[in-house]
């Protein structure tokens, strides 16, 4: 799943940005949480030395919950991500073997995120830049 979602994402995603998988993100002194997918700037993806990227050039995290991330993929973190400011979070989980896909949006006032959609079927959003994916593809 984790791979057909980054190259659903990369495909759909404008220029200035690519969709990377399992990459950590620095968060702060001693956080780096390693995101299943994410979408970053396509300068920070070029550079091969890195090892990580920071806050400001993720524009999407995306966990996918297995039976051994729940808590951490629904609870922590989301709220650390929200905490530096990376605008688009998304948790996908299986429900009956079908993926649901909820999209979360920050809130910058709060530096939280508030659910914007829950999708079954086929995923369609307007941002972080438009995407339509058929989900039941991403299980192939």
């Amino acid at each position: 799943m984790i791979r057909g979602l980054t190259e659903q994402l990369d495909i759909q995603a404008p220029g200035g940005l690519c969709a990377v998988d399992q990459m950590d993100v620095k968060l702060g002194p001693r956080m780096r949480p390693c995101p299943d997918v994410l979408v970053v700037t396509a300068e920070a993806a070029a550079d091969n030395e890195r090892t990580f990227y920071t806050a400001a050039e993720v524009r999407l995290v995306v966990e996918v919950v297995s039976p051994d991330s729940v808590d951490p993929d629904r609870k922590t973190k989301p709220q650390r991500y929200g905490e530096a400011g990376i605008p688009h979070f998304w948790r996908v989980e299986e429900n009956d073997g079908q993926p649901v896909v909820y999209v979360y949006e920050i809130d910058p006032a709060g530096g939280v995120y508030g659910l914007t959609g829950i999708h079954h079927e086929r995923l369609a959003v307007p941002v972080p830049f438009p995407v339509e994916i058929d989900l039941g593809v991403l299980l192939k």
